[in-house]
């Protein structure tokens, strides 16, 4: 050979966004995988698969891709976030405990509370920004440590690295809910995490149209636990969804790109706003953790938390006079979309919870899209300046 050959490439991550590999129907040349909407499947087929619960192929394309952007070992998918939340939890026992974030996904912190209490499977909440924090994981002796980074809907930044390693030299296991992120923007297995967690009905998919999540880990024993929580909770998603985010996902480095740089754009020009207590932006240079944010992330992402100087009913009549974001649950899709943490996301969670962390009646959640910038920030302005 030559001394002039050039070695291959390593695959970026638009490229593994666009190209899912096996297509499982190599007869026909498809160049988008087919859905395959089947229960069953003949004994003996080349794939071993032989029922949807425990395997479909439109589930190992999606799954194949996941572990690509992640650069990781293993990925197992469900039919929505939660399930996911669930797939990780039935794995634990009664008498474990979970120290958590403080502020995590209010659905999550339901879960927790309303149904695994029940079981026996108990949870603490700390402040991981606080140092303070290898105390308490000394105090507490969890069987799981479970954090969200940037936080929902605070967007605080914990020190993903700090944590794991602390947490890895006492072979504690960790989840990081990397939603609000994807593998565009950090990557929790490369900082030490044991399982990173997402809502593939997010940016993954894209286009509010399909529920989804995903468990990926480098760790065989986890994945095991994965597969079987699939099969054995009937946590799988359907076919269709999973086709339907695996088309999303082919555009996922592009739409994030966009919708970060709409948001940046946007946090710039409603930093001072007269009517704005408090904006809340991981990029932004007032926030508490912007460096800590510039070094954990390589973009600021697309959700914007807002503290208004307005009542509970103007703070309402605020999102409902926007044009172009809806007030709807949800987030990552390429339409805009406006939150009102305390009476929908984190709804289930008790005031005084809520209080303690600052989730009240004046916050509002942004979830940028894809729109010109302009007219989002427009719409904002004009809805602001009503008051």
């Amino acid at each position: 050979m030559g001394n002039n050959q050039k070695k291959k490439n390593k695959k970026g991550l638009k490229t593994i966004a666009i190209h899912h590999g096996k297509s499982y129907a190599d007869e026909t040349g498809c160049v988008m995988p087919p859905i395959f909407a089947t229960s069953t499947f003949e004994h003996g087929n080349k794939a071993n698969f032989d029922y949807t619960r425990s395997g479909n192929p439109n589930f190992s394309i999606l799954e194949n891709v996941l572990k690509g952007i992640e650069n990781s070992n293993y990925c197992t998918v469900f039919s929505s976030g939660i399930s996911a939340v669930t797939a990780i939890v039935s794995s634990l026992k009664s008498g474990d405990i979970i120290l958590c974030e403080s502020n995590l996904y209010g659905c999550t912190i339901r879960m927790f509370e309303k149904i695994f209490r029940k079981f026996g499977i108990q949870t603490s909440y700390f402040d991981f920004t606080n140092k303070e924090y290898i105390q308490q994981i000394s105090k507490v002796k969890p069987s799981l440590i479970w954090l969200e980074s940037p936080t929902n809907p605070l967007l605080k930044i914990l020190n993903l690295k700090e944590i794991c390693s602390e947490a890895n030299s006492r072979k504690i296991p960790v989840v990081v809910d990397n939603t609000f992120c994807t593998a565009v923007i950090q990557k929790p297995l490369e900082l030490g995490a044991t399982l990173s967690l997402i809502s593939t009905t997010k940016f993954i998919n894209g286009h509010s149209d399909a529920l989804g999540g995903a468990v990926i880990t480098n760790d065989e024993s986890w994945n095991n636990k994965m597969i079987f929580s699939q099969k054995s909770l009937g946590l799988n998603p359907s076919p269709f969804d999973c086709w339907l985010i695996t088309r999303g996902l082919k555009t996922l480095p592009l739409r994030i790109a966009q919708q970060t740089e709409n948001a940046h754009f946007i946090a710039n020009e409603l930093n001072s706003h007269k009517l704005i207590d408090q904006l809340i932006y991981p990029f932004n240079k007032n926030h508490p953790q912007f460096e800590l944010a510039k070094s954990q992330m390589k973009i600021g992402g697309s959700m914007i938390t807002l503290k208004l100087k307005l009542n509970k009913n103007d703070t309402f009549n605020f999102c409902k006079k926007l044009e172009y974001f809806s007030l709807a649950e949800s987030l990552g899709g390429v339409e805009s979309l406006i939150c009102h943490p305390t009476t929908m996301s984190h709804a289930s969670v008790d005031k005084e919870v809520k209080n303690t962390l600052g989730i009240n009646d004046s916050l509002v959640r942004l979830s940028i899209g894809c729109e010109d910038v302009k007219d989002l920030l427009s719409d904002l302005l004009l809805a602001l300046d009503s008051f």
